[in-house]
């Protein structure tokens, strides 16, 4: 065997643990700066309260300091988000003018006993804060141009539902009634191809040209989406309000949950495309005229292979209140598989899209493809709704 030694080099070796800096670490001392540059933290700190007993030394600013940084760690579960931030507790609320880290049990009590006023206040608080930034020359807002030149602003208001499943649970007359802490936050509802028994709904309301979040709403099982629509609605007129755009050319795109004439008439006067559930629909004569004559125009998107037949239909009642709308219909034959979406008639699928955008300014196809094409709002909804259930409670 030979040994080569050199005497510049020394290498010692030490028992003593010595953890590494998080890789997110980084990223939350520069966010923390910029709220604080812009008075974000000085504003939570004077403007949101909540009073609850056995507070103790604890102000809200210390769990949203928490909140920040398990969003930006992109740590899967709390749990890990502590065990990484733990040797560096102290620097981490430094960031935030605070000097001791919430222990978790702590966090949970606070956020198990947080009402809906001092959320709302928060709400209210950023969206105060995205406003009072002046957009830029190059029009941040983007624009959508239709066949007669005219530009619209464009607002996705969308949701994600996250599953959980129930853990199986022991029931014998010598065991406490099962509780699962999923309850509270979760209920049943509709899960799509989500596994699980019990489900959140996360809506939010985005400016579609510039990703611009307006608002994000939250709530058990299916949401109460015609409440949280009125208050996207109210979000929408105050940003339309402070950057000077008149609400005629404003334009909302809705997930197929608010496709019915009920909600529609809550929509106050917006122009919106939507996929249609109503599908009674179908049956009205001035729709079964239309239908019996040849299409409007074919669709065909390069990601499918399904030729879509469109049938144009203004005007039409919808809803038990009969609520107007321009209405359009998508045919093709029916696949071996169950579709999710649409009714299957005679081996045909048809889908409803309800809109009030004039015809003269978008065809048919262009109503189809507004609402199929909704840009990076569903792949960015979906990175940003990392909601982590634990599964074992």
């Amino acid at each position: 065997m030979n040994s080569i030694a050199d005497g510049s080099v020394i290498i010692q070796s030490s028992s003593e643990s010595i953890p590494s800096t998080p890789s997110w670490f980084g990223e939350v001392v520069l966010i923390v700066e910029h709220l604080r540059k812009h008075g974000v933290l000085t504003k939570i700190d004077e403007g949101v309260r909540f009073a609850r007993r056995r507070f103790g030394h604890y102000e809200v600013i210390d769990f949203l300091a928490v909140l920040f940084g398990y969003a930006i760690s992109g740590e899967r579960t709390l749990q890990a988000f502590y065990e990484r931030l733990q040797p560096f507790a102290v620097p981490f609320m430094a960031l935030f003018d605070r000097d001791q880290l919430p222990a978790r049990s702590t966090l949970s009590r606070f956020l198990a006993a947080l009402t809906s006023e001092p959320v709302e206040a928060l709400r209210t608080l950023f969206l105060d804060d995205l406003l009072s930034r002046p957009l830029s020359k190059e029009r941040q807002t983007g624009g959508l141009v239709d066949r007669e030149g005219r530009e619209w602003v464009v607002f996705d208001i969308d949701g994600t539902r996250e599953a959980a499943r129930q853990r199986a649970l022991p029931q014998t007359e010598e065991l406490p009634p099962a509780f699962r802490r999923l309850d509270d936050v979760c209920a049943p509802g509709y899960t799509g191809r989500k596994r699980g028994q019990v489900v959140r709904t996360r809506t939010v309301i985005s400016q579609a040209h510039s990703s611009q979040w307006l608002g994000s709403l939250g709530n058990r099982g299916n949401g109460r989406y015609r409440e949280e629509l009125r208050q996207s609605l109210s979000a929408i007129g105050r940003y339309l309000t402070v950057h000077q755009f008149p609400q005629e050319r404003s334009l909302l795109r809705l997930d197929g949950q608010y496709g019915t004439g009920a909600v529609l008439a809550d929509l106050a006067g917006f122009a919106f495309v939507t996929r249609g559930k109503e599908y009674a629909v179908l049956d009205h004569p001035l729709v079964q005229a239309r239908l019996h004559l040849p299409p409007d125009q074919l669709q065909h998107r390069p990601e499918s292979q399904v030729v879509r037949s469109l049938y144009d239909c203004p005007d039409v009642p919808v809803g038990p209140a009969g609520e107007r709308c321009r209405v359009v219909v998508a045919t093709h034959p029916a696949g071996k598989k169950k579709s999710r979406v649409g009714v299957t008639r005679s081996g045909v699928l048809y889908e409803l899209f309800f809109t009030k955008l004039p015809q003269q300014a978008f065809t048919a196809a262009d109503v189809v493809e507004l609402y199929l094409h909704r840009g990076a709002f569903e792949p960015t909804l979906a990175d940003e709704d990392q909601e982590h259930f634990d599964h074992s409670a």
